[in-house]
C-alpha cells in the first residue's frame, strides 16, 4: 500500500480513468458537479465476511481499497459530512429470496462476519443501514436518510463493485442523485468484472473519481 492508500490506488485509478475516457462525455463533467456540503460518503459492504481471508466469501481485491476508503471516512468525518455504511445481513425472520437461490449461502445479522470490518472506523453519527438485497435502498431508509440530510450528491465505495455498489448506483441515479462512483475505492472478484462494471456505470450512471481527486476537492 502507499502512503495514506493513495499512490498505488492513484496509477490504477490513471489506468481506469483512461479505459472510461471515451465513454464519458465533456456535457457531464460539466454538467454533473460534485459538491462536497451536499454529498454523502457511502461505504457499501465492507464487512469481515468479504474483508477476513478466513472467509469462504474474502474478495482479495477489496484489501487493496481499504486504506482509500479508510482516507475518505477520515475526510468526511472531520468535515462532518455524512457518512453512510451499508451490511448485507438478513435477520433470521427473513427470507433471503433469489439471493439464496443465487448463491446458495446466506449471511445472517447475528453472525459477527456480518459486522463492518475494525479497518474502518463507524462513529456515533454514522449511519448504518442493514440490507437484503444488492440495493441498499432496497427495503431500507436510505432514500429517507439521504433527503432528511439534505443530499444531493453520492460518493460510492465498497464491494462489490458489479454487485451491490453497482446496483445501488441505478437506483440512486433514477432517484435523481447525483453519483460520484470511486473507482480506486470500490472492488470485486476480479479485474474484468470491475472494469465492465465501471464502463457501464460511466455510460449511464456515475461519474468516475478516484480517491486522490475526492480529497483534494474535500480539502477546497
Amino acid at each position: 500500500m502507499g502512503s495514506g492508500g493513495v499512490e498505488i490506488g492513484e496509477d490504477k485509478g490513471k489506468k481506469w480513468k483512461r479505459i472510461l475516457a471515451p465513454y464519458l462525455s465533456q456535457h457531464r463533467i460539466e454538467n454533473v458537479r460534485f459538491v462536497p456540503a451536499e454529498s454523502a460518503l457511502i461505504v457499501i459492504d465492507m464487512q469481515r465476511y468479504f474483508l477476513e481471508t478466513a472467509s469462504h466469501a474474502f474478495i482479495p481485491m477489496a484489501t487493496e481499497i481499504v486504506d482509500n476508503v479508510r482516507s475518505l471516512v477520515a475526510e468526511y468525518h472531520r468535515k462532518e459530512f455524512p457518512v453512510i455504511f451499508t451490511r448485507h445481513a438478513l435477520l433470521q425472520s427473513e427470507s433471503p429470496g433469489m439471493m439464496a437461490s443465487w448463491w446458495g449461502d446466506n449471511l445472517y445479522d447475528d453472525d459477527e462476519m456480518s459486522r463492518i470490518s475494525p479497518a474502518l472506523r463507524v462513529e456515533k453519527g454514522d449511519a448504518v443501514v442493514r440490507k437484503t438485497r444488492y440495493n441498499a435502498f432496497t427495503g431500507t431508509d436510505l432514500d429517507g436518510i439521504l433527503r432528511r440530510r439534505g443530499v444531493r450528491s453520492l460518493l460510492i465505495t465498497g464491494v462489490m463493485t458489479h454487485l451491490c455498489c453497482e446496483t445501488t448506483a441505478r437506483d440512486a441515479f433514477v432517484r435523481d442523485f447525483k453519483v460520484f462512483f470511486v473507482i480506486d475505492g470500490t472492488a470485486t472478484q476480479s479485474e474484468d468484472l470491475q472494469i465492465a462494471s465501471l464502463k457501464t456505470l460511466t455510460d449511464g450512471f456515475a461519474i468516475p473519481v478516484t480517491t486522490k481527486e475526492v480529497l483534494e476537492w474535500l480539502s477546497i
